[in-house]
């Protein structure tokens, strides 16, 4: 190991705990996010119609509608709504809009016909409603299974370190990056339909994993921790930056066909970003000073 290798592990032995506040910081600010999402809706996250109940409308023409000016209209006649555009992968050709809204199937449909100057019937367009009751009851399942799996994973955690410490350090891991991608999901304006309060649960899974695996490494492995650590490190970053180059891939494909897919991709994005800073800057700092105090 040349001088200057050892030198910056020094450096890191020294100062490694005082990266902890990055982190910190970061969760901080994102549970102020949530905080005044709560504040302002009631609710911690943006839903879409499916969650809280609406229309949403499909319109499908040949010739490649002006969003800009529909959202004008709609605009003008005092709408809650949102416009989504579905194109060709190939070409990039519109191929239907999307519009959601809060009114009822047969108010919107006026309006929309008003606008296009035809009749909307099932060969050219395609409509979905939820009612609030349902869409509120569908809601609140969700938010129970993603609680769920996060008590029973912080069970399953426990039972495999049987020690306090790793363990809080998997689980306020794994809780950061849920948080934080929330927050950016909100900055971005994003309305969350039931398939992203599923990629929440997948990305419970995606968290785990890496901790899971650097937690092992480092407790049950004999030798140095900064060697244990850093094969962790490799194998660790690889796993991840790797479904997140799948991730973005599909993203990319799948953002102008369904936006479906399109926000679950997003989520888990974003979530595996977080999930590295949380993985190897938290859970690292927090397993590291604990095996310090234990072997001392």
């Amino acid at each position: 190991m040349s001088e200057y290798e050892k030198s910056k592990i020094n450096w890191y032995n020294k100062h490694y705990k005082k990266l902890l506040i990055f982190p910190i910081i970061l969760l901080i600010l994102s549970l102020f996010q949530l905080a005044y999402t709560y504040s302002t809706t009631g609710q911690i996250i943006n839903r879409d119609i499916s969650l809280t109940g609406g229309t949403s409308i499909t319109v499908f023409s040949e010739n490649e509608i002006n969003t800009q000016e529909l959202s004008s209209f709609l605009e003008k006649k005092n709408q809650d709504f949102e416009i989504k555009e579905l194109s060709d992968f190939k070409s990039g050709k519109q191929k239907a809009i999307i519009i959601e809204t809060l009114s009822s199937s047969e108010e919107i449909k006026i309006i929309l016909e008003e606008f296009f100057g035809y009749k909307l019937n099932n060969e050219n367009s395609s409509v979905e409603s939820t009612g609030s009751a349902l869409g509120e009851s569908f809601y609140k399942q969700l938010i129970y299974a993603v609680i769920l799996s996060f008590v029973f994973m912080s069970i399953i955690v426990f039972i495999i370190f049987r020690s306090k410490i790793p363990s809080f350090a998997v689980i306020i891991s794994a809780f950061a990056d849920i948080v934080m991608t929330i927050a950016v999901v909100n900055i971005l304006g994003m309305k969350i339909s039931g398939a992203g309060i599923t990629a929440i649960l997948m990305l419970i899974g995606y968290s785990v994993d890496t901790d899971i695996m650097l937690t092992t490494r480092m407790l049950k492995r004999q030798g140095d921790t900064n060697d244990n650590l850093k094969e962790a490190f490799k194998t660790g970053l690889t796993m991840t930056l790797t479904s997140i180059i799948a991730i973005f891939t599909a993203l990319i494909i799948t953002n102008s066909i369904s936006n479906v897919l399109s926000q679950i991709f997003t989520i888990l994005l974003i979530g595996l970003i977080f999930d590295i800073i949380n993985t190897w800057v938290t859970n690292v700092i927090i397993l590291k000073w604990y095996l310090e105090k234990k072997n001392e």
